[in-house]
């Protein structure tokens, strides 16, 4: 048994669609959630600089005394999930492996298409895992820019939501059956890219995916939680506007909760 919370890191919000599926999957665990939003999207930024602002997620984790890290975010995982993996002793997760056995075990036709940010999708990484496993898929990519923006501002439900998705996702529709939503930001988008791609196309949840992940190390290394344990609160940080990160927070995971604002360096 190991009481100490999970850490979740993230450019913003979208990390919380990981944290919802945690929360239904293994209710007993205590979180703690950084999200960069005054920093986001990861997506457009240059490898090096998210591959700093991921070590000062990791580190400010670190000092709240986590068990695990999970890397909630397909971008942060693409350029240094590696290389702060080979460098901690606790255990380190991402989101891109998961996603890319669940789009294979999905498949029925071998075409999935993987949308994701620029950097996820230029660093080819989803491809190239899918690749690695089954060698036989069609992969298609395909960069949304504008997905994470309109997440991160709170627009999901608005008109101008479902004309940038429909615009955006026009290259695949009709040539794919499993889409990975390679960005934690997109399942928040979920019901219009379901309605543009058609009901019979499967999305992978990669965040949701990564769960299955987080309980299996957890039973592995033994490090539950013990149920007798009473449960702190869950505890939420943001680099941005703590009530607008609420505000999503709470629509969201469908319950209250407090987020506190942190500076990080820049």
């Amino acid at each position: 048994m190991d009481n100490r919370p999970i850490g979740f890191l993230d450019s913003g919000v979208g990390g919380l669609t990981v944290v919802k599926e945690l929360m239904r999957q293994l209710p007993f665990e205590e979180i703690v959630y950084i999200g960069d939003s005054a920093r986001a999207p990861y997506g457009p930024r240059p490898a090096e600089q998210i591959r700093e602002y991921t070590w000062e997620l990791v580190n400010f984790l670190l000092t709240k005394n986590v068990k695990m890290i999970v890397f909630a975010c397909n971008t942060a995982t693409a350029v240094a999930w590696e290389e702060v993996k080979e460098k901690l002793d606790i255990p380190v997760l991402g989101v891109i492996l998961p996603g890319s056995s669940a789009a294979i075990k999905s498949t029925l036709t071998g075409n999935i298409g993987i949308i994701g940010t620029p950097m996820t999708i230029s660093s080819d990484i989803y491809r190239q895992k899918i690749m690695a496993l089954a060698p036989q898929m069609e992969v298609k990519s395909l960069s949304c820019p504008k997905f994470a923006p309109l997440v991160e501002s709170n627009q999901i439900n608005s008109s101008i939501a479902k004309k940038v998705v429909y615009e955006s996702l026009a290259p695949l529709v009709g040539r794919v059956d499993t889409l990975v939503l390679g960005c934690t930001h997109y399942p928040l988008l979920r019901p219009i890219i379901q309605n543009v791609m058609g009901p019979k196309v499967k999305l992978i949840d990669s965040g949701a995916e990564c769960v299955r992940d987080i309980s299996v190390l957890l039973n592995y290394f033994q490090i539950n939680r013990s149920r007798a344990v009473e449960m702190k609160e869950h505890c939420f940080y943001t680099t941005a506007n703590p009530e607008s990160f609420k505000q999503i927070a709470v629509n969201w995971l469908g319950r209250d909760l407090s987020v506190e604002h942190i500076e990080l360096s820049d």
